[in-house]
């Protein structure tokens, strides 16, 4: 079974050291997560999303552990599943200067646990939630982004 990727990009009317420093904050994670499944941090390790941190995490009844595995300031992160749901999870984001704006974009790779045909049954489900999950991720780093710049900035 190949790997699934989603791809989900944003510009946001800010600069790209304001939207990086935007999901370095300590509550980032929180302003980001949807009311439904409920999720909470449960505990972890290390500095932020910084390469070796831990985050553990209960989404509904669901224990989930990611580890940062890749940081480089301004540019990228990268967190992967280490204990959860997926056979697989690797979620990179990703941060572009576009003039004075930035393009974020968020890249998952993922398998479901069971083989090709519960990814084949079962994987439209998991492409709908990413698709809502990141529409609400990019709305809220939009308006946190640009409320800093003090503008309402593009829609694009």
């Amino acid at each position: 079974m190949k790997v699934a990727r989603f791809v989900k990009s944003v510009v946001i009317d800010a600069p790209v050291g304001e939207v990086f420093r935007f999901h370095e904050r300590p509550d980032a994670l929180a302003l980001l997560s949807t009311a439904f499944p409920p999720m909470r941090k449960t505990g972890g390790t290390g500095d932020g999303i910084r390469t070796g941190t831990r985050v553990d995490l209960r989404i509904g009844g669901v224990k989930w552990i990611a580890l940062h595995t890749a940081y480089e300031k301004d540019r990228l992160f990268v967190d992967e599943q280490i204990e959860g749901p997926f056979a697989r999870w690797v979620h990179r984001h990703e941060f572009e200067a576009v003039g004075e704006r930035t393009r974020l974009t968020d890249r998952v790779e993922y398998e479901l646990p069971g083989g090709g045909v519960v990814n084949a049954l079962f994987g439209w489900p998991v492409r709908l939630g990413l698709r809502n999950m990141f529409a609400h991720r990019h709305r809220v780093t939009r308006d946190m982004c640009e409320k800093r710049q003090g503008g309402e900035g593009s829609r694009s």
